[in-house]
This record gives structure tokens, sequence and C-alpha cells, in this order.
């Protein structure tokens, strides 16, 4: 069965850096990271076409988040700079029909 698996979420203080990673057992195709608050809909971060050449990014994370891929290692990666206690949330990795289980962003001011 083809799963996705997320790491690297964490409490980190405003302005620090954080990489998270998708491990996906059926390897990387179009990829994407996703967000979501208790209460809200899931909303659209970034995105990453299978051989990495097309990314895409929620105007909120542009400019501070950058999405990558190593296909030889089947995981997509999400680093993102300066954080904002307004990135605090769950996020998902997605590929089509499938999402991960999450991972905790928290953000301290």
């Amino acid at each position: 069965q083809v799963q996705l698996v997320e790491s690297g979420g964490g409490l980190v203080q405003a302005g620090v850096s954080l990489r998270l990673s998708c491990s996906a057992s059926g390897g990387t195709t179009n990829m994407g990271w996703f967000r979501q608050v208790p209460g809200k809909d899931r909303e659209f971060v970034a995105a990453i076409s299978a051989n990495g050449a097309i990314k895409a990014y929620a105007d909120s994370v542009k400019c501070r988040f950058t999405i990558s891929t190593d296909n030889a290692k089947k995981t997509v990666y999400l680093q993102m700079n300066s954080l904002k206690p307004e990135d605090t949330t769950l996020y998902y990795c997605r590929e089509i029909g499938l999402w991960g289980q999450g991972t905790q962003v928290t953000v301290s001011s």
C-alpha cells in the first residue's frame, strides 16, 4: 500500500526555519503541501511537478517557503524560513489520491 509519511514539524520561535519531509513509498509524482487550521478548510501551500521543474506557492508563503523533490530518495521537502505565528497548524503532504497523516508546526511569538 502506497503511503505518504511527513516529518520535521516542531515547536519553534518566530523567525527561525524548519524543513518538512514527505516520504512517498510509491515514489514521488506531482506532489503538494497543504495545511489546515482546526475548523477551517485545508489550504494549499505549495506544489511541485514530478521532475521538479514546475513549482507553485500560495501567496502567503511565497518568498519564505521552498518546495523541492529528491526522486532518488522518494522524498519531497518544504523548507520554511522566516516562520510566523500564523504558520502554526498541521501540514499535510499530498499526492493524487493520497494524504499523509500530517505533521504539526507550532511557531511561538
